[in-house]
């Protein structure tokens, strides 16, 4: 099962890390970052049931929330949404 409570050691180093990988590239190469990042972090995973879960998560996130998504579940994860550095 996912787990939705914070557990990420160092955030802030993580998120300044994330947005550093994303600066000086153009949208198309930021939006094929994050797709290579989503694949890899899904194989280390591994579990269908959790991945297919963390889909449904986040897609609420977005907005467009499941039949019967708990909306307690909506706010656990925070979006990054990158800041491209001017070209």
């Amino acid at each position: 099962m996912l787990s939705t409570h914070p557990n990420l050691q160092a955030c802030d180093d993580f998120y300044e890390a994330l947005i550093t990988a994303h600066q000086g590239l153009e949208t198309v190469q930021s939006h094929a970052l994050n797709a290579r990042l989503v694949l890899l972090l899904a194989n280390h995973i591994g579990c269908q049931e959790t991945l297919l879960h963390a889909l449904e998560l986040a897609r609420a996130g977005a907005g467009s929330a499941p039949a019967g998504a708990d909306p307690a579940e909506r706010g656990a994860v925070t979006p990054v949404a990158p800041v491209h550095a001017a070209v």
